[in-house]
């Protein structure tokens, strides 16, 4: 169990501290093929979700057709019966949000197991450790296995305590998705700066540098150059994040890397669906429109790949 805590939790410290690039969880790469938008990547992502898409097309065509209008009419958030990119990018970029907790809710009672809603600590701790653990800086360890569990946990709870911004013991479903998803909460991004500090600023000085922010590597001194990772992230590092070029990250810089930023590639997205669908050039998107290219919107992140077509948060009228 140790081992498995050990290895999910590194995979989610590479996702979160390491490869959240400019445009977060969606990998430009695969939606550019050649410059040229790649029309399979759309349904590549409905993969992990062929159960919805075989409940979608069990309803009835008038069904189908009710949801995504729905849909399309909380889009038109100004209600002028035109969807503009701005606000096909804003739906887009919400549902990257909604999305990214909606995983911490349905786990939520897996936590909770008293089932007062409030998730302790100790919860926690029996929950993902398969027993309590009580560790501090001063616990001693016998291996470096205990010591990489030790560290673990220590994170685990300086998260959680951070999360924890009420004065009622434990975490509420609010502040658990912040315990979860620190990077999507307003009042984590001090914890979230700090961690990330924490992380990579090995001389202290508030700053990451260049050579903290590639971490391990060293130039092999046989060759002529860095490998192809190593000039892709110098790029990154100096025209992505590094925005007043003095050579290292500040923390309002830090966040560009740390943080999902899924703005462009919304924006991306949408002009992609509106230059495919805008029949009459006005580069805004009428229901009609919407409805005649039906395949193509709902393989989109627009609907999030189909899925909002399944949450009544998403496409029911009352909600």
């Amino acid at each position: 169990m140790q081992l498995q805590v050990f290895v999910g939790y590194s995979l989610v410290v590479m996702c979160f501290a390491h490869v959240h690039h400019k445009h977060g969880s969606v990998n430009d790469e695969d939606h550019y093929v050649d410059d040229e938008h790649n029309p399979d990547f759309d349904r590549d992502i409905l993969l992990g979700r062929e159960n919805e898409v075989d409940e979608f097309a069990k309803l009835t065509p008038e069904e189908q057709q009710s949801r995504l209008q729905s849909l399309i009419k909380k889009m038109d958030t100004d209600s002028d019966g035109f969807i503009t990119k701005d606000e096909l990018s804003a739906w887009i970029q919400q549902s990257f949000r909604h999305y990214a907790t909606e995983e911490s809710k349905e786990q939520f009672p897996q936590h909770d197991l008293d089932g007062n809603g409030m998730v302790t600590w100790e919860e926690y701790n029996i929950h993902s450790y398969d027993r309590m653990l009580n560790f501090d800086e001063s616990t001693p360890v016998e291996d470096e296995e205990e010591e990489s569990l030790k560290q673990i946990f220590l994170k685990d709870k300086k998260r959680f305590d951070k999360a924890d911004i009420d004065d009622v013991p434990g975490l509420s479903l609010a502040e658990f998705v912040a315990f979860e998803h620190p990077e999507e909460t307003d009042y984590m991004t001090d914890y979230v700066i700090q961690d990330a500090l924490d992380e990579h600023d090995h001389n202290k000085d508030g700053f990451v540098s260049l050579e903290e922010f590639l971490g391990d590597y060293r130039k092999d001194p046989d060759s002529d150059g860095d490998p192809e990772w190593v000039t892709v992230e110098k790029d990154r590092f100096e025209n992505d994040y590094d925005i007043d070029k003095d050579g290292k990250l500040n923390k309002e810089e830090l966040l560009l890397w740390i943080v999902p930023n899924n703005q462009d590639i919304a924006q991306d997205e949408a002009e992609h669906l509106i230059k495919e669908m805008d029949t009459n050039g006005d580069k805004k998107l009428t229901e009609g429109e919407i409805l005649a290219n039906q395949e193509l919107f709902l393989n989109s992140e627009a609907t999030d790949y189909g899925s909002q077509l399944h949450d009544k948060k998403f496409y029911h009228d009352e909600l």
